[in-house]
């Protein structure tokens, strides 16, 4: 059995990143034609111990800081965007357990057993568990008002009864965040579980995708009992509150992978010219240099929002700039790699190239929750003077 690499430095973390990206690039066109899940790659990311990327010092993890997830995921991306989005799934889910302060969940109202068990998650992630995320679901996206996925509590806990969609890494996990409604009240009351994988848990292969074909996504369905302590937080209820207050997690951690994307369609573009003495033509290279400039633009935002959320979580310009920030990676992804597919020219459309696979996976960009439509009028009603939690005939969430 291979021994884990133990991380406590996030730079080390972003070295180990980088220097997975060539590995994983070389994998990447075998896992897209077959639309099967890198298994190599999270054997190798387990092995470094980036698994544990977002585990506190106290708990023998690095303790990566929103920004240093960005730039692991950035690099991870570069190799393989669909590996670089399951880990994002994971680091959603670590990340917001190791990143939630403890006054401010007790401010929440959670037990204090919820501590114990949030610290055995955590220190699984460290020793390699992999963690995805169930939220979606056909016909409700991941309008979490919208579930139908419900629960209800029995004496030893609760039991759990529904399907989930577009489950990264689904078959794979060691266990899965799964958002659910109570099933006994009429007003959406949303819960987090962290559901094991086993029995109750059936995955069914549906993935058959556009882009982004190596992550997965099967989907899921739930009829399965969950002790007490399988409730995150602690308490009923919390999921919506923190959707809206502290959206991060659920929007800004996509965009840096979308931004590493955008960047590998670039270094592609820029190979393939130099490959075929193409890098004379000024048109191929004015293609080239806004793209640059376009992802260079892109990184910034993304970078921005991130330290902010490392300040001030929850701040009203904290979370401005994290809906910028998915905003700008999911269009700047798709345009960027059409626009290098098209510099290339008809031989990099051919299956196997990387910017065949790059276009086709910056493509889902856009459509990752929340969508680049929902993130643009989420950012309209706040630039009026709104509140864009609110002034909407459809729940963002």
């Amino acid at each position: 059995m291979t021994m884990l690499t133990a991380l406590t430095d996030p730079a080390a973390a972003l070295t180990a990143a980088r220097d997975l990206v060539p590995v994983f690039a070389a994998r990447a066109d075998e896992h897209d034609r077959a639309g099967v899940f890198p298994a190599a790659d999270f054997a190798d990311l387990r092995d470094a111990g980036l698994l544990g990327l977002m585990v506190p010092p106290r708990l023998g993890g690095p303790g990566a800081s929103f920004a240093e997830y960005a730039e692991v995921a950035m690099a991870l991306a570069a190799g393989n965007g669909a590996t670089a989005l399951v880990f994002n799934m994971h680091a959603s889910v670590t990340g917001a357990m190791a990143q939630t302060p403890d006054d401010v969940a007790r401010a929440l109202g959670v037990p204090e057993s919820y501590f114990d068990a949030r610290d055995r998650v955590l220190a699984a992630a460290r020793d390699g568990a992999l963690y995805a995320v169930a939220m979606s679901e056909r016909g409700a996206g991941s309008r979490l008002s919208a579930l139908t996925t419900s629960y209800r509590r029995t004496a030893d806990g609760f039991h759990l009864t529904g399907a989930k969609a577009f489950v990264s890494g689904a078959g794979f996990a060691d266990a899965y965040l799964v958002a659910a409604r109570a099933a006994e009240t009429a007003e959406p009351k949303v819960s987090h579980f962290l559901v094991p994988a086993g029995p109750g848990v059936t995955v069914e292969e549906t993935w058959d995708s556009l882009g982004m074909r190596a992550t997965g996504s099967q989907d899921v369905h739930l009829d399965v009992s969950v002790p007490p302590d399988a409730l995150l937080g602690g308490i009923e209820g919390l999921t919506l509150l923190l959707a809206q207050a502290m959206p991060q997690w659920l929007v800004a951690s996509y965009a840096a992978v979308y931004v590493g994307v955008a960047q590998a369609a670039v270094d592609a573009a820029a190979a393939h010219a130099n490959g075929r003495n193409l890098a004379a033509l000024p048109a191929l290279r004015a293609r080239i240099g806004r793209a640059d400039a376009a992802v260079a633009a892109a990184r910034l935002a993304v970078l921005e929002a991130a330290r902010r959320v490392d300040r001030a979580p929850g701040d009203p310009e904290t979370n401005r700039w994290v809906w910028r920030a998915k905003l700008l990676a999911g269009e700047t992804a798709a345009t960027v790699a059409a626009s290098m597919l098209e510099a290339a020219g008809t031989s990099a459309t051919r299956r196997g190239h990387p910017l065949e696979r790059l276009f086709r996976d910056a493509r889902c960009g856009s459509l990752q929750p929340a969508t680049s439509d929902v993130c643009a009028d989420w950012l309209g009603v706040a630039a009026l003077g709104g509140d864009p939690n609110t002034e909407t005939t459809v729940p963002r969430w």
